[in-house]
């Protein structure tokens, strides 16, 4: 088996209170938090329409997401675009996946570099993971394993679980950095704690052919069946693989550990 991972946008799905906002700000962010989506917009498209950066990112989340609202990607591209140019980086960065996406705007993928980047140069750890998915794949800017690596890092210092999980890959097969299977191993493990389905199948992948670690059949389907049991269509073929060579007490021991460690909350993996 080999590792043939792509590594993966992601979306800011954050809602921020700051302090000083208006008490319409604070009562639309409780109805939000509720469920109740007519009475957030009620609250927020005046503060939106005012120029509020914030309700305007919120706005455009709405719209993209259609709660409370019919899903308008075009309205949602208006509204982050609005709070983008005023800098705040949360719009930003989702400005970037409308344009890398295509969604409510033509596909730009040097537009979704251009939002990336100024997201990214405040300290937004998904800017900063995306950032380094368009240098490593060459989208937007020139393919650049050392300029995403770059990004990577920086991500990884703020505990983005997708950037920890490519950058592992980078160090598992040498890209941009000398190959480490140690290192590949530490990032893959903080990325599975948080439930990154692609570093779980990493570790997978270390425990069955013996790179960085010692082979082991129990812990490699341990990470499979961890992977599968989240979704992960891959994982499921390669636990299914794993289990055509084990003997059928070691399947069942693979699978105590699998419950232990999500159980545990990642704690109890057997590391």
């Amino acid at each position: 088996m080999t590792l043939l991972y792509t590594t993966i946008l992601s979306l800011s799905l954050s809602f921020v209170a700051w302090m000083n906002l208006p008490q319409n700000y604070n009562e639309g962010l409780a109805a939000h938090q509720a469920g109740d989506y007519d009475t957030a917009l009620k609250e927020w498209r005046p503060l939106a329409e005012q120029g509020n950066a914030i309700t305007q990112y919120n706005l455009a989340f709405m719209y993209n997401n259609g709660e409370g609202i019919a899903e308008d990607n075009v309205e949602a591209v208006k509204w982050y675009h609005r709070a983008a140019e005023q800098g705040y980086a949360s719009a930003q960065n989702n400005l970037g996946n409308m344009y890398y996406n295509g969604e409510g705007v033509a596909e730009d993928f040097t537009q979704a570099v251009k939002w990336y980047r100024k997201a990214a140069e405040q300290g937004h750890a998904e800017a900063q993971s995306n950032l380094g998915f368009m240098y490593d794949n060459g989208e937007g800017v020139a393919e650049d394993d050392t300029k995403a690596v770059t990004w990577w890092r920086l991500a990884v210092e703020q505990g983005d679980a997708v950037a920890q999980s490519n950058l592992g890959l980078k160090y598992a097969q040498g890209e941009g950095v000398s190959q480490d299977y140690s290192e590949a191993i530490k990032l893959w493990r903080l990325a599975a704690e948080q439930g990154n389905t692609l570093a779980q199948n990493g570790l997978g992948v270390l425990y069955e052919t013996g790179e960085g670690v010692r082979q082991d059949n129990i812990k490699a389907h341990m990470w499979f069946n961890i992977a599968s049991s989240i979704g992960d269509k891959d994982a499921v073929d390669w636990k299914t693989e794993r289990e055509n060579l084990m003997a059928s007490a070691d399947i069942f021991e693979a699978q105590g550990m699998a419950l232990k460690c999500i159980s545990s909350n990642y704690k109890n993996c057997g590391f």
